[in-house]
């Protein structure tokens, strides 16, 4: 009777040293390698690498879904609105003037989106910030067309890049169900904006009606000076909207986040090429932008061929008034709203693209450089048309025609998905 103690205990003993150390051999013959799987990780995020030797798309079930709204979501999608107020409102201050800070804006997507993925808001949201306020101040102290270019056609480009990309991508990861929406929010900031910046710096640089921005306009060599032309002139009227950009930007850079964790993996996602969805909608924004743009460089020109005044039609809709025809004041403000429209369907259409959502900045990235790439082609196609034809009917003609083509394949490319036409992706 004596033995049966000892006998039943020391198998006891056993099983819990056992439990007590997962990572050694059960002696009972049970499979434990999901628990030795999970203790080898202890920082166990919700994901996993998508890029996996073995099966790419492993544990992305183990992803926890976005939220879908929220305090914190709806923040960051409030302060991506702010930031395309900012950037898009500022740039369309200057109407032409702003023409060369649209591709360097889409290009430095091209590094901003992997950016975003890799190091988040600290490398993109934050830097991009203070370059934009830098850029302006820059420019109201420019005295020369080239020093106004280097600041408000290069370096506030640049800046828009890093800002505007990352902002969609937070968005994205935020939101699902709702994720067009809550882009179509945050890019309605840059409508807003390309009314209300005019018409403030309008009416800072001479105290009445809205305008545009002084240095904008004109291929001069110099730029307007201080106490000339206006209530404030030109380099303290555009100070005053870098201040009102300063605590919105800040803002921004404070409330917009990644949620998900850092992805490892490299920059430029060649396999992004390969998918036949993302090719299609690349080429699907290189059209839509091929026609898109064109008012942006040559409403001005078509207004003096209308008979508006050569100084108002150099400004954008801000300044447009009771001078000018009711037909092109709202064919401006359409087409604010409407590019805005395409800017974040497009963002929006590139992140049902990629599987990990970790990779959704450098969809977005790549996807708007690629297609951006009709920013530097239709200008000059457009000028070459006006001078051949010596009218617009022809450019209006072609513009309108690439926006069609572009919204077929956009509509080719919905069809081509599982769930047709119709259905939700």
């Amino acid at each position: 009777m004596s033995n049966l103690p000892l006998h039943s205990t020391a198998p006891r003993q056993s099983i819990a040293l056992t439990d007590k150390h997962p990572s050694s051999p059960p002696s009972t013959g049970l499979d434990t390698g999901n628990n030795t799987e999970k203790d080898a990780n202890p920082n166990h995020y919700p994901i996993t690498s998508s890029n996996s030797d073995s099966d790419p798309d492993a544990h992305l079930n183990d992803i926890s879904p976005a939220p879908d709204g929220g305090p914190r979501a709806w923040l960051v999608a409030a302060a991506s609105a702010f930031i395309f107020f900012c950037a898009l409102g500022y740039s369309n201050a200057f109407g032409p003037g702003s023409a060369p800070s649209n591709p360097f804006s889409f290009f430095t997507g091209l590094f901003a989106g992997p950016l975003f993925d890799r190091y988040g808001a600290s490398a993109t949201v934050r830097p991009g910030a203070v370059s934009m306020i830098f850029a302006v101040m820059m420019t109201s102290l420019g005295k020369t067309y080239w020093q106004l270019m280097l600041a408000q056609g290069v370096l506030n480009g640049v800046a828009m890049g890093l800002l505007m990309f990352p902002a969609m991508a937070a968005v994205t990861q935020w939101f699902e169900k709702r994720r067009a929406a809550a882009l179509g929010l945050a890019v309605s900031g840059s409508s807003v904006g390309g009314v209300v910046v005019p018409i403030v710096l309008g009416r800072l640089l001479n105290g009445g009606g809205g305008g545009g921005g002084g240095g904008g306009g004109g291929g001069s060599g110099h730029v307007g000076d201080d106490g000339h032309g206006g209530k404030l002139g030109f380099g303290w009227s555009v100070r005053v909207i870098g201040f009102v950009m300063l605590p919105l930007l800040g803002f921004a850079s404070l409330a917009i986040k990644p949620r998900l964790p850092p992805r490892t993996t490299s920059s430029f996602l060649a396999k992004a090429l390969k998918q036949k969805d993302f090719v299609m909608l690349v080429v699907a924004i290189f059209f839509l932008f091929l026609g898109m743009l064109t008012p942006l460089f040559f409403i001005p020109t078509y207004a003096v061929s209308r008979g508006v005044d050569a100084t108002l039609a150099s400004y954008r809709v801000g300044k447009l008034n009771a001078e000018t025809t009711a037909g092109l004041i709202v064919y401006s403000v359409v087409h604010g709203f409407s590019s805005g429209m395409i800017i974040s369907g497009a963002s929006a259409a590139l992140t049902v693209c990629p599987r990990d959502p970790r990779d959704l900045g450098t969809y977005i990235g790549m996807g708007m450089a690629l297609g951006s790439i009709a920013v530097l082609i239709g200008p000059p196609i457009n000028g070459k048309l006006i001078d051949v034809y010596g009218g617009y009917s022809e450019l209006s003609i072609f513009s309108g025609v690439m926006c069609l083509v572009g919204g077929l394949v956009t509509v080719a490319s919905k069809m081509a998905t599982p769930q047709g036409i119709l259905g939700r992706v």
